[in-house]
């Protein structure tokens, strides 16, 4: 049967669909805005945005609007509700939620639209296989993944305020940035950093780390809000390793307690495994010898502003002032030819 693994802090979301060819999912945005990125496969993503809030009766109150940017988060966080289901078919309470009869289709270089749209989204055949297009679903959206092939797709979001309007993104618009050197060397797939891709509070990257290497190193903290040296920031990081083979393949994440916070974790990652970090030094993320490590980052805090600024920890942040002595890792970048896209 189908899988749908899902993660959740006060701030940051994260869902990882199977998706079994010609299957789909319904999925309510609810109080969160989320991208859809392809981990293995193509997809469509049909994205419903809601309509202007109607103003209420003259009757002296006002229209209430999203909590503000400070506001506590619910005690429970949004759980977003889904059901996958053969493409075609309704879902059971699809008459609560009727999906719109028509939609506009978007691909690249497609503006972003006002009305039910369709982004057609290429994909990729595995993470290791350079950057994906991806779409965006904004805030109290409705939205559906289908793949026609089958794939794995994560869906990362962030709790937050300001509705933006669905987008696309395409691969080639991704920055790719090459980390490090020797074997501290990593590849960055900045397709939804601060200032690279327009979101209100979520903020998601894509590190990719060759056999031996180590990345998120040195180790390093934004769990406190600092004007200009660092954000307050939760994060989940969601791995795949590639196998040796039959044989599958395994890593490790080191989390230690900072000032800000007590999270305590040395633990092994294998593919499918996520770590949840709401404060602490996070790193080494370690790659076992023979096997290359794929994580994505999904952070998000309660900041006015939209930022990524790190503390590294004092006993190693040196390391940094070596890496102009050695030569980025050969093995990088990991990349693909575009002719060989699944779609």
């Amino acid at each position: 049967m189908p899988v749908v693994s899902e993660w959740a802090m006060d701030w940051t979301r994260l869902l990882v669909l199977d998706l079994s060819p010609g299957e789909a999912y319904a999925h309510e945005c609810g109080e969160s805005e989320w991208i859809v990125l392809p981990l293995a496969g193509a997809c469509e993503v049909r994205c419903a945005e809601p309509s202007p809030t109607p103003p209420l009766p003259e009757t002296g109150g006002t229209t209430p609007g999203p909590p503000p940017r400070d506001s506590a988060p619910d005690p429970a966080p949004q759980t977003p509700a889904g059901l996958k289901m053969p493409y075609g078919q309704s879902s059971p309470d699809a008459g609560q939620n009727p999906a719109p009869p028509a939609f506009e289709e978007r691909g690249p270089g497609q503006r972003p639209g006002s009305g039910p749209q369709v982004f057609l989204l290429r994909g990729r055949r595995g993470v290791f296989d350079g950057p994906t297009d991806f779409a965006y679903l904004p805030r109290d959206g409705h939205a559906e993944v289908m793949s026609r092939e089958g794939g794995r797709f994560a869906l990362v979001g962030a709790r937050c305020e300001r509705r933006l309007p669905a987008r696309y993104g395409p691969a080639d618009g991704v920055p790719v940035e090459l980390r490090g050197s020797g074997q501290c060397s990593r590849q960055v797939n900045n397709f939804g950093a601060a200032g690279v891709f327009d979101c209100d509070r979520l903020i998601a990257v894509e590190v990719l780390t060759p056999g031996g290497n180590w990345s998120s190193y040195p180790p390093h903290k934004h769990d406190e809000h600092h004007p200009g040296t660092e954000s307050r920031l939760e994060e989940i990081y969601y791995f795949e390793i590639a196998p040796h083979g039959d044989t599958p393949g395994l890593g490790y994440q080191r989390v230690s307690p900072s000032p800000a916070g007590k999270t305590d974790i040395l633990t092994e990652v294998r593919t499918g495994d996520a770590v949840l970090i709401p404060d602490g030094w996070h790193g080494p993320s370690i790659a076992a010898p023979g096997h290359d490590m794929y994580y994505l980052n999904v952070m998000a805090g309660p900041g006015e502003t939209r930022e990524w600024l790190i503390r590294d920890h004092p006993d190693h942040g040196w390391i940094r002032s070596t890496w102009t002595e050695d030569d980025i890792d050969p093995r990088l970048p990991f990349h693909r030819d575009r002719a060989e896209d699944p779609a």
